[in-house]
């Protein structure tokens, strides 16, 4: 299935609008604002939440918790390299995703068991902050969803952290 995920433009919080390869809007992301830390929730077009995220501020590494049904689903942890990034979003059971690429041009894919799994790619979307997801069948959509939108969240706020140091030094 291909996804686009398209960040709103205007908005007191991180709003995000995902729409299906037929530019259908399927699901809505929710940014709340004012919030310690970041805080979304993944919801359908009816307005139910099929996933909350929420960053985990107490960790020695950028760590997100995705909930589904008010239990603790997944986490998507930014795992510690000296030359590339790499996330794992872990999942229950031994079928973790490990994603690798070029995060800044928005060019990684999720691969799990060593298969590639899904692709995020921004290089066929002209306009700021829109990317593709292409997802292999037999997926968990809204889990990978979920994980793109955080690293773009987390490369948001890398981006703005070195802003704020260059600004002060």
């Amino acid at each position: 299935m291909r996804y686009v995920i398209k960040e709103k433009f205007w908005s007191w919080g991180d709003d995000f609008h995902i729409f299906d390869e037929h530019r259908n809007q399927v699901f809505f992301v929710d940014g709340k604002a004012f919030s310690w830390g970041d805080k979304l929730s993944f919801q359908d077009l009816q307005g139910n939440e099929l996933a909350f995220i929420s960053q985990k501020l107490l960790s020695w590494r950028p760590k997100y918790e995705i909930y589904r049904s008010g239990e603790l689903f997944a986490e998507l942890v930014k795992e510690w390299s000296w030359f590339n990034k790499t996330f794992t979003l872990d999942v229950p059971g031994p079928n973790d995703y490990t994603i690798t690429g070029s995060f800044w041009r928005h060019q990684y894919e999720f691969t799990r068991q060593g298969q590639p799994v899904a692709v995020v790619s921004k290089a066929i979307w002209a306009w700021t902050d829109t990317y593709g997801v292409e997802i292999a069948d037999g997926q968990d959509d809204i889990s990978i969803l979920c994980a793109a939108i955080l690293i773009d969240q987390m490369l948001h706020d890398e981006k703005d952290n070195a802003a704020r140091a260059n600004i002060t030094s």
